[in-house]
C-alpha cells in the first residue's frame, strides 16, 4: 500500500514533504500548526502607515510615529468617551508618546503621585490592551520588553477576561507592588513604548529621507530601532547611496545640498565627515567674491552667523564647480547616457558673459571661474583633485554614513509589491503614446517592471560589487544617472537645472519638462497597465507614490485615476509647506480601508510634552471595504496558506503511510 501511495508523489515533492516533517515530526504536530495558522489568518488585518519624502525633519517623523499619526487619541477618545475631560486625554496621550520627558514633569507638579500613577497605570493598560487585541498573544509577547514582560501578559489578557472580578485584589496587588518598589516610571516607559509599537504594524517609507532637512542621521538612527519597516529608495536617497559608495559626481551633490540648505552640521556632526579641506580650498580660492547666488537658504532656521553664512557660501560655490566638472567626466565617458545637454562648462565665453544652453544664448550672472580652464574646463585642479581625494575617503570612511547606508539596502528597494498595493518614489519611464519607454541599463535594453529590476540589481552592485571590477565602475556611475538622468525612474525629467539655476536669470533656461509618465499618470488606462504589469488587479489595487509635493492649498488632491494612484508627498519638508499648504499625509491601511491623514505644521517636542500639543491631523476616507479585511487577505496570509496547504499534504502523507512519523 504505502509503495503504491508514494507512485501518486513526484521526486520533489517526496523531498518537500520530507523537509517538513523535519520541522513537524508528528501528525499531533502538523494538526497543531494547521489550527494555529488557520487561527492567525482570521484575525484582522494590521495597520500599515505610509510616509514619503521625510526630507531630514526627524522631529515631526519622530512625532508622527509615536502618536501614530492620530491613531493613539482616536484609541483614547473610543475607550475613555465622556469619562475623561478634554485636558486629560491629551495630558494621557503625551504621556503615551513622550513617557520619560512627562514623568519628570509630573513629578513636579503632582502632589499625590501615588494616586496619579494608580490611576494612570489603569488607564495606560486599557489603552495597551486595546491596540493588541487584533494580535495573537506570542506577537504581542515578542514586543514586550523583557523586565515588565510576565507582569504586563498579566495585566492585559487577564485583567480582561470574565472572571475579572475574582481577580481584582490581585491586579491591584501587580499595580501596588509596581509602585512601593519605584519601578512604576520605568512600566509607565515600558507600556507606552508597547502601545506606539502595536499600534502601526508595519511602517512604509517611500523615499527620500535624506537632504533639506537637519535631521536625516536620526531619522535613520530611528528606524534602526524600529521593529518593522521596508523603505523604497528616493532620487536623494540614491544620491547619498552613490556617494557612500564612492561616486564623486554624488558626493558633490550631497555637498552641494548640503551647503545650499544650511545643512552641513550633518555630514560633519551626524557623520563625522571632515569639511576643513573644502574649507579651507573655498575660502583660499573664493575669498575676493561675494558668492552672492550661493548663501544658504532657510538661514532664519539654520541660525548661521554673517561670518558662517559667508563661509557656507564659499564652500557652495567651490563645491557647485566642482560638481558640474566632475559630472562632466561622466556624460563623456558614458554617451549612452545622452546627457551632452548638461554639458555647459565649455559652452561658456567669460568675455562676453554668456553661455550658450539648448542652442540659445543667455547671459551669464556670475563670470568669476578661478578654477576652470577653457581648454580643458572639466578638468579637477590639482587642489581640487586633492579636496575631493580626501572628501571620497572620509565619506567612504564614516562608519555611522555606512551603517545607514547598508540599512538602505538590507531594508529598502526600488519597489515593493505587498498586500494589493504597489510602492515606488517616483515613476516608471514611458513614451509619449503611453507604453513602457525601453531604457538601456549598463548595458541591458529594458522596460516597465524588468527594467525597474535591473536598477534595483545595478544599485546593489554599485556598493556590493566586487572592487576595482568594470562592472562594478559601470554600476558606480550609473548611481549618478539615476539621480539626474532623463530615463531615470526616480527622476525622469529632461534635464536637472542646477547649473541654470546659479548662473542664468532667465527662467526659460531653467525650465525643466517632466517625462511622459506624468502626463500618463493619472489616466485609468495606465495605472490598469501599471498594476497588471506587477501582477496585481487593476480593479481594486493601488500606486502609491510621493515625489512630486501635491499642492492641497492650490486644490490639488493626492487621489487620481479614479483612486488607484495615490501621490502622497504633503510637503514634510519645510522647504516644501509654502507649496504643499500642509506639512504632509499619513496613508493608512488598516482591517476597515484606506484612510489618508493630512497634518499641519508640528510645533515643538516642548510643546507637545509641556502643553500636550498635538499635530492637528485631518484624516479622511480614501477607501472602505465592505466587510473587515483579515490576515488571510494580505501577503503574509496568501504565505501562511501555502504554508497551511504544505502541511496538509504532510497531513495526508503521515496518514497514508508515506512519510513516517518522527517521534
Amino acid at each position: 500500500m504505502t509503495t503504491n501511495a508514494k507512485e501518486h508523489y513526484t521526486a520533489d515533492e517526496l523531498k518537500i514533504l520530507d523537509l517538513l516533517s523535519q520541522n513537524f515530526p508528528t501528525i499531533a504536530a502538523a494538526a497543531t500548526e494547521i489550527v494555529n495558522l488557520e487561527a492567525v489568518l482570521n484575525l484582522p488585518k494590521g495597520t500599515e502607515h505610509f510616509l514619503t519624502d521625510l526630507h531630514g525633519e526627524f522631529a515631526a517623523f519622530q512625532h508622527v510615529l509615536k502618536n501614530a499619526s492620530g491613531v493613539i487619541r482616536q484609541k483614547v477618545d473610543e475607550i475613555f468617551g465622556n469619562t475623561l475631560r478634554e485636558a486629560e486625554k491629551r495630558e494621557l496621550c503625551s504621556l503615551i508618546y513622550y513617557p520619560e520627558e512627562k514623568l519628570e514633569l509630573v513629578k513636579r507638579q503632582e502632589e499625590d503621585l501615588d494616586d496619579w500613577y494608580r490611576i494612570t497605570l489603569n488607564q495606560l493598560i486599557e489603552v495597551c490592551r486595546s491596540v493588541s487585541t487584533k494580535y495573537t498573544r506570542s506577537k504581542v509577547n515578542k514586543e514586550l520588553p523583557e523586565d515588565f514582560s510576565y507582569i504586563i501578559q498579566e495585566l492585559l489578557h487577564e485583567s480582561g477576561s470574565r472572571d475579572m472580578l475574582n481577580k481584582q485584589d490581585y491586579f491591584n496587588a501587580i499595580l501596588r507592588s509596581i509602585i512601593s518598589v519605584d519601578r512604576a516610571d520605568e512600566f509607565i516607559a515600558a507600556i507606552s513604548h508597547v502601545i506606539q509599537l502595536l499600534t502601526i504594524d508595519r511602517l512604509h517609507i517611500i523615499g527620500d529621507i535624506f537632504d533639506r532637512g537637519p535631521g536625516p542621521h536620526i531619522i535613520l538612527d530611528t528606524l534602526m530601532r524600529y521593529h518593522k519597516f521596508d523603505i523604497q529608495w528616493g532620487n536623494h536617497d540614491i544620491l547619498w547611496m552613490g556617494a557612500a559608495a564612492g561616486n564623486e559626481a554624488s558626493i558633490a551633490n550631497v555637498l552641494r545640498i548640503s551647503a545650499r540648505y544650511a545643512n552641513l552640521d550633518v555630514l560633519e556632526n551626524g557623520y563625522g565627515i571632515n569639511l576643513l579641506p573644502l574649507a579651507r580650498f573655498a575660502m583660499e580660492t573664493y575669498g575676493e567674491d561675494p558668492c552672492e547666488r550661493f548663501y544658504p537658504r532657510m538661514l532664519q532656521n539654520a541660525r548661521l552667523s554673517e561670518r558662517d553664512a559667508r563661509l557656507t557660501a564659499q564652500i557652495h560655490k567651490a563645491i557647485a564647480v566642482m560638481q558640474f566638472k566632475l559630472e562632466g567626466q561622466l556624460i563623456k565617458r558614458h554617451p549612452e547616457y545622452r546627457m551632452e545637454g548638461r554639458l555647459l562648462l565649455d559652452k561658456m565665453d567669460l568675455g562676453s558673459g554668456t553661455v550658450e544652453v539648448d542652442g540659445v544664448r543667455y547671459a551669464l550672472d556670475d563670470r568669476f571661474f578661478p578654477t576652470v580652464d577653457p581648454a580643458d574646463p572639466y578638468r579637477l585642479t590639482p587642489d581640487e583633485a586633492e579636496v575631493m581625494q580626501q572628501l571620497r575617503g572620509a565619506f567612504r570612511n564614516s562608519e555611522k554614513l555606512q551603517k545607514h547606508i547598508r540599512l538602505l539596502y538590507s531594508k529598502g528597494s526600488l519597489y515593493l509589491v505587498l498586500n494589493s498595493n504597489l510602492l515606488y518614489h517616483a515613476s516608471i519611464p514611458m513614451t509619449e503614446a503611453g507604453a513602457f519607454k525601453p531604457v538601456e541599463v549598463c548595458g541591458e535594453v529594458l522596460a516597465g517592471r524588468e527594467m525597474l529590476d535591473r536598477v534595483d540589481r545595478v544599485a546593489r552592485k554599485a556598493y556590493f560589487g566586487r572592487k576595482g571590477s568594470e562592472t562594478r565602475q559601470q554600476a558606480l556611475d550609473y548611481m549618478w544617472y539615476l539621480w539626474c538622468g532623463p530615463d531615470s525612474p526616480l527622476f525622469d525629467k529632461d534635464k536637472m537645472a542646477v547649473f541654470e539655476s546659479y548662473f542664468v536669470d532667465d527662467k526659460r533656461a531653467r525650465s525643466e519638462r517632466k517625462g511622459a509618465y506624468y502626463r500618463h499618470m493619472e489616466e485609468p488606462a495606465t495605472c490598469a497597465m501599471i498594476l497588471d504589469a506587477f501582477g496585481l488587479d487593476p480593479t481594486s489595487a493601488h500606486i502609491i507614490s510621493g515625489h512630486i509635493p501635491v499642492k492641497q492649498g492650490k486644490g490639488e488632491s493626492p487621489i487620481k485615476a479614479g483612486g488607484r494612484l495615490l501621490m502622497i508627498d504633503g510637503g514634510f519638508s519645510k522647504a516644501y509647506q509654502s507649496e504643499t499648504g500642509i506639512a504632509g499625509y499619513t496613508l493608512i491601511y488598516n482591517s476597515h480601508g484606506l484612510q489618508l491623514v493630512q497634518h499641519q505644521p508640528f510645533e515643538s517636542r516642548r510643546r507637545a510634552i509641556e502643553e500636550g500639543r498635538d499635530i492637528l491631523s485631518t484624516k479622511f476616507v480614501v477607501e472602505a471595504t465592505a466587510s473587515r479585511l483579515t490576515v488571510r487577505d494580505t501577503t503574509v496570509g496568501k504565505e501562511l496558506q501555502s504554508q497551511i496547504d504544505d502541511l496538509r499534504r504532510l497531513l495526508a502523507a503521515y496518514r497514508s503511510g508515506v512519510v513516517k512519523e518522527r517521534k
